[in-house]
C-alpha cells in the first residue's frame, strides 16, 4: 500500500517555483520562434533582404506543399531519415562497444589515445572520396560517413565517462570479491549512464551531419540532395524548404533522446 507523501508549505511552493520556470522557459522558446518567423516574413515581404536569396516562410510552405502534393517529399525524408537513424545507431552502438573494450583493457587504451585524438580531429569530409571507392556510390557510402562520425566522438565521450567512474567503489567491489565483469556491470556502467545519454544527444547532431555530407558528395535522392540540386539550379526557396524540415527532423531526434534521459532519470 501506498503511503500519502505530505510536503510542507515550503516545498510546495518550490515546485511551484520550478513549474512557473519551467512554463516561462517553453512559452519563451514558442515566442522566440514566431517573432523569428515573422521578422522573416516580414523582411521578405518589405524587401529588407533579397527573397530570392533567403526566401521566406510563406515560399517554403508553399514548396514543401507542393512536394507534398507529388509525393517526392516524403520519398525524400524517408531516405535521409533511414540513413541518419541507421548511422546514429551503428555509430552509438559501435562507440559504446569499443569504449567498454579500452576500459576493459588499459594497455590497449594507451595505445589506441593518440590514434583517437588524431581520428577525433580529421575532418571525416576529407574520407567521402575513398569511401565512395571502398563501398560504392550509394546508399552505403552515406551510412558509413554516418557511423565514422558519430563513432569516434560516442567513443572518446563514453571511454571518458567509464574511467572517471569511482574508483572508491571499485576498490570496495575488488575487496568484495568482485570480478572485472561484475565491476563494470554494478559500478562503471550504471555510473556511465550520464555520460552516454550525453554522447547520445552529441551523436544525433553528428549523424545528421554525416547524412548531408554524404549526401552532398554522392546521392540521388534526400535531403541533402535537395539541397544540392536546388542550389544547382537557383531554386533556394527548394534550399530553404529542406534546411527547414532537416531542422524539425533533428530536432524530433534529440526529443526523443531527452525523453530517454527524463525516464532513465525517473528510473
Amino acid at each position: 500500500m501506498k503511503q500519502k507523501i505530505i510536503h510542507s508549505e515550503a516545498h510546495k511552493k518550490f515546485l511551484q517555483k520550478i513549474r512557473r520556470h519551467t512554463a516561462l522557459v517553453q512559452i519563451s522558446r514558442i515566442l522566440f520562434l514566431i517573432i523569428l518567423v515573422a521578422l522573416w516574413e516580414t523582411g521578405a515581404r518589405l524587401q529588407w533582404f533579397d527573397p530570392f536569396i533567403l526566401s521566406s516562410p510563406s515560399r517554403v510552405l508553399a514548396t514543401i506543399t507542393r512536394l507534398a502534393r507529388d509525393g517526392s517529399l516524403f520519398t525524400h525524408i524517408g531516405v535521409t531519415l533511414w540513413e541518419t537513424v541507421l548511422g546514429f545507431l551503428l555509430g552509438t552502438g559501435l562507440g559504446i562497444l569499443i569504449a567498454a573494450i579500452l576500459w576493459w583493457l588499459p594497455t590497449l587504451n594507451e595505445i589506441a589515445d593518440p590514434y583517437l585524438v588524431v581520428l577525433n580531429a580529421l575532418p571525416k569530409i576529407a574520407l567521402g572520396p575513398i569511401l565512395i571507392v571502398w563501398v560504392g556510390a550509394g546508399m552505403k557510402s552515406i551510412i558509413v560517413m554516418a557511423v565514422l562520425v558519430s563513432l569516434v566522438v560516442t567513443t572518446v565521450t563514453m571511454l571518458g565517462g567509464f574511467l572517471s567512474s569511482t574508483a572508491d567503489k571499485q576498490l570496495l567491489m575488488r575487496t568484495l570479491g568482485a570480478n572485472k565483469w561484475q565491476i563494470f556491470r554494478k559500478v562503471v556502467l550504471p555510473a556511465g549512464v550520464p555520460t552516454m545519454i550525453s554522447a547520445l544527444k552529441i551523436s544525433v547532431g553528428m549523424s545528421w551531419v554525416g547524412v548531408i555530407v554524404g549526401e552532398y558528395l554522392v546521392s540521388r535522392a534526400g535531403l541533402g540532395y535537395l539541397i544540392v540540386y536546388g542550389g544547382q539550379v537557383f531554386k533556394l526557396d527548394l534550399v530553404m524548404a529542406s534546411v527547414v524540415i532537416l531542422c524539425a527532423l533533428a530536432a524530433g531526434m534529440y526529443a526523443l533522446v531527452a525523453l530517454i534521459e527524463r525516464k532513465t532519470c525517473k528510473a
